[in-house]
């Protein structure tokens, strides 16, 4: 039996503490070794958050958190719950770049870049819980806590990392291998720990717009993976090791 990794699925006032921040998983291409079973673990890394004064608010599923075009003025912290991060072009077309869990970030940008209109929308998967906090606030803290100023940034480069390598994935890789490679991510497959609960939610549209291809091709290459024992369906979707073959396979 292969082994099976399933996929993660009023405003108050509130003084956040150190708390731990897992970095996101980055599966890249490898040559095959012993440690087959585990082939893309990364170094654990964690951001430790120092004391930010910000504001706990609830999200309901599908509500969004900040628009494109928004004023960035805030830095937020998922505490619970999952995010989609989308970006829409002038002709109305949208893509997810990411899709993002409890312990990120988003809205980083506004301390990064500088720009003062929002570059993305985020809006919650499911009902969340975000700490929004005010970018001087988030400054204040990068400028006067060491550790965190360099955890975070070693936090940032692993984000910007992932993005590298979804882009060489989008440039160079099949619709099959853009999937299975999505998947995996999203069933966190390496990471240390008991994987996620499943996300029962995710439509193959969301899918669709993440690998950049059509909602049939999907379908076609979920069926296809189903078939083939990859995946199944047990209350939620459920992904077995042996997608990684569809990664690798050349």
């Amino acid at each position: 039996m292969p082994s099976v990794h399933t996929l993660p699925c009023t405003a108050q006032k509130q003084v956040f503490t150190r708390s731990a921040i897992p970095c996101d998983i980055m599966l890249s291409r490898f040559m095959p070794t012993k440690k087959l079973a585990n082939p893309v673990a990364q170094p654990t890394q964690r951001v430790l958050v120092p004391t930010v004064p910000g504001t706990t608010r609830q999200f309901t599923k599908s509500q969004r958190i900040f628009t494109q075009g928004d004023p960035a003025d805030t830095v937020c912290l998922i505490q619970s719950g999952a995010v989609k991060i989308t970006v829409i072009n002038k002709q109305g077309k949208e893509a997810v770049i990411a899709l993002l869990e409890s312990g990120d970030f988003i809205g980083e940008g506004c301390i990064s870049n500088g720009s003062p209109l929002r570059m993305t929308t985020a809006s919650a998967m499911e009902p969340a819980t975000i700490l929004v906090i005010e970018k001087k606030e988030m400054l204040r803290a990068l400028h006067d806590d060491k550790e965190f100023a360099e955890r975070f940034i070693a936090y940032m480069l692993k984000r910007n990392l992932r993005v590298e390598s979804d882009l060489v994935d989008q440039l160079f890789n099949s619709t099959e291998k853009r999937l299975a490679r999505s998947l995996l991510l999203l069933a966190q497959y390496g990471k240390e720990g008991k994987p996620d609960t499943v996300i029962s939610t995710i439509s193959q549209e969301t899918l669709a717009e993440m690998v950049g291809t059509t909602r049939s091709r999907i379908n076609f290459f979920m069926n296809k993976f189903r078939k083939l024992g990859f995946i199944h369906y047990n209350g939620g979707m459920q992904i077995h090791s042996s997608l990684l073959n569809v990664v690798l396979h050349d």
